[in-house]
């Protein structure tokens, strides 16, 4: 069989010619994407993007203008920052000069939470920031300390020093690249160390930390004033006698956990409450009773109820519990306190979902926020079953009193008394989401 003959090669002129490579931005590494933006161009074209956030439009028509003056890598990672500083608005006052990395970011203690850890150190002394990261802590610790600040990531040492350096502090801190558990503490008087909760691979699981949390406990061999950053969801079981487990709020949101070496321990366990910086701490006191809800429902704030303290809350307030098993607490007055929720009660009965929709009905309520506390049930499905309409809104507790499903009708304690008779407060819009407590 013969073959077929081989076609001839066009001639040069004829061949199709490439099409030309998208102006699609390389790759950079985070070091790569931190040194560009450190550069001026880098720091005239995160200047030219503002303050404001850009929608997905905007930054895509805006990213096509500015590669007009600069390089398209370069205008990617100013985007990708700028979104960055945006989000970090929520922790910081100074965002929009910073830097981070998303991972960076998460992990960082905002400014009001690192303010108030750094007042649990004794003036005087060096610090170390061990796993210092973007810089979060680093930034309060080094407002009256000098500090030694070690990471092993080297884009986040540099973005620590970049942060120092828009809050004034660069000068008190010498940054050190390296792991911190061959980190020479010599010289230092205290240390704080914030875990890796991340990898490059991922979230760790809960509990696990890099370096391990028992190897930051046995810091306190080498430097006896020592605190060290946990999930608030730590277990009790891991930390030993004689130091003190602090939970942090901001507002109604837990944000974090505090472990404090006995030099530095006031307390086994302690809520704190910030930004207006309200602690509450285990104290001696009689067995809280247990009665059926009354007129005002207390609902404790999450690092109350994380530090085991609602007793506390209960003694310091007068109130009681409806329910041996469950957090919430009851008073016969309106009490306002920064570690709880007061809701005034508009109707309190068994849990009968069928009746609920009237008794709802009745009080003209349209719009409800479900907590549920001690009582299983789907809340979307509760919500879609119950059918509302009125112009009023009230918050519905699912929970148990005396070990019985119990639902109460509430609305917030206003700010100022009310006058006799005064109506509830009417609903803006059908909620269909519950607010975040």
């Amino acid at each position: 069989m013969s073959r077929a003959p081989r076609p001839r090669p066009l001639p040069a002129r004829d061949r199709p010619r490439p099409l030309p490579a998208p102006d699609v931005p390389r790759l950079m590494t985070p070091g790569e994407q931190l040194a560009v933006l450190l550069s001026r161009p880098g720091t005239e074209l995160l200047a030219r993007l503002g303050q404001q956030p850009l929608s997905p439009a905007e930054a895509l028509r805006l990213g096509t203008e500015l590669r007009a003056d600069y390089p398209a890598e370069l205008v990617a990672a100013a985007l990708a920052q700028h979104e960055l500083r945006i989000a970090a608005q929520a922790k910081f006052s100074r965002a929009m000069r910073m830097f981070f990395t998303r991972d960076g970011l998460e992990q960082a203690s905002g400014e009001v939470v690192a303010q108030h850890r750094r007042g649990r150190y004794p003036a005087g002394g060096q610090l170390a920031d061990l796993c210092c990261g973007i810089g979060g802590d680093l930034i309060a610790l080094a407002d009256g300390h000098p500090v030694r600040a070690v990471d092993a990531d080297p884009v986040h040492l540099r973005m620590a020093e970049a942060n120092a350096a828009v809050y004034g502090v660069a000068g008190q801190v010498r940054f050190e690249h390296g792991d911190v558990r061959d980190t020479d503490l010599s010289g230092v008087t205290a240390a704080f160390i914030d875990p890796a909760r991340r990898t490059g691979r991922g979230r760790l699981r809960p509990g696990d930390s890099e370096p391990p949390l028992a190897w930051c406990l046995d810091l306190v061999s080498r430097v006896s004033q020592l605190g060290i950053k946990a999930a608030p969801g730590i277990p009790r079981e891991p930390v030993p006698p004689g130091w003190e487990t602090e939970f942090i709020a901001v507002g109604r949101e837990l944000k974090e956990a505090a472990l404090w070496s006995p030099a530095l321990a006031r307390s086994a366990t302690r809520a704190t409450v910030l930004p207006g910086g309200h602690t509450l701490t285990p104290q001696p006191g009689p067995p809280v009773p247990v009665a059926p809800p009354g007129p005002y429902l207390l609902d404790p704030n999450p690092a109350v109820t994380r530090a085991g303290l609602v007793a506390e809350l209960a003694r310091a307030t007068g109130g009681w519990q409806i329910d041996e098993q469950i957090a919430f607490l009851c008073t016969d007055q309106p009490v306002r306190t920064p570690f709880a929720r007061t809701l005034q009660v508009l109707d309190s009965g068994r849990w009968h979902q069928r009746e609920l929709s009237g008794r709802l009905r009745a009080l003209g309520i349209g719009s409800v926020d479900i907590r549920r506390r001690g009582l299983a049930g789907d809340v979307a499905q509760i919500r879609r079953q119950l059918k509302l309409s009125g112009p009023h809104r009230a918050t519905l507790i699912m929970t148990r009193a005396g070990d019985r499903p119990w639902a109460l009708i509430c609305q917030d304690l206003p700010l100022t008394p009310p006058a006799p008779d005064a109506p509830l407060p009417a609903a803006d819009r059908i909620d269909e989401t519950p607010r975040r407590s």
